[in-house]
């Protein structure tokens, strides 16, 4: 039995063009169960924090905080420790979205995927001809910013549950607030695009969350393409 040390993995998520920048437009993307489930438990840990920011208040020196407050602190100290495991298993799963995909900044022919697919997404969208659904460029990108911003306020959130007090504290609770605005712009982004997605018939909702086939939504062809065709087949 061998074992692949960690830089090596790194090397070969980060390091592979064929890993980075490949299409998979062609072909559905795999998720394994434990990506499903990680997954659903990051959105509804960021559903609670984002949801309880807006009712709780923070307890003044000496007070005890509201059950809310506990709540958030402790649902957010074991966000961190989703969000940990999502990177891990991120760096050793195999068959899905690599490192590389999501974080593209450090290859120029990555970069230029993105540009490239973000283009033609864009091209899409104004032509109102959605290109089907696929893990391309352009989403992974998205995603890795999503789990960077994710990151970010699980990490700084835990940071003020213990230098609560000192200037460290405070830096850490400013961050906090930046990093949830954010996550909500984000969220609203992601949800909306799912639910388009799964809207057109890409079934993307089934994909990550176990729901059932989506509806699909067909443009009828025009008459005088079909009249066309008909005139040619009786030639």
């Amino acid at each position: 039995m061998s074992f692949i040390a960690p830089r090596q993995i790194l090397r070969r998520s980060l390091l592979s063009r064929a890993a980075v920048y490949q299409s998979v437009a062609h072909g559905e993307a795999r998720r394994s169960h434990a990506t499903r489930l990680l997954h659903l438990l990051l959105l509804l840990s960021v559903i609670n924090q984002l949801g309880s920011s807006q009712f709780m208040s923070r307890p003044f020196p000496g007070e005890a905080p509201s059950t809310l407050y506990a709540l958030h602190e402790y649902v957010g100290m074991g966000s961190f420790g989703l969000v940990l495991g999502f990177w891990l298993w991120t760096l050793v799963r195999r068959g899905e979205t690599t490192i590389g995909r999501l974080f593209p900044w450090f290859s120029p022919p990555a970069i230029g995927a993105v540009i490239r697919d973000a283009i033609a997404q864009l091209r899409s969208i104004l032509q109102r001809d959605p290109l089907a659904e696929s893990d391309g460029a352009f989403a992974s990108a998205v995603h890795g910013l999503g789990l960077l911003t994710l990151t970010g306020m699980a990490a700084t959130g835990t940071l003020y549950f213990v230098m609560t007090g000192s200037s460290i504290g405070h830096l850490a609770l400013g961050l906090h607030k930046t990093m949830a605005n954010l996550m909500w712009i984000y969220l609203f982004g992601h949800a909306g695009i799912a639910v388009l997605h799964h809207l057109l018939g890409h079934d993307i909702l089934r994909r990550m969350f176990w729901v059932r086939r989506g509806i699909t939504i067909t443009t009828p062809r025009p008459r005088n393409r079909q009249r066309s065709e008909r005139d040619r087949a009786e030639i």
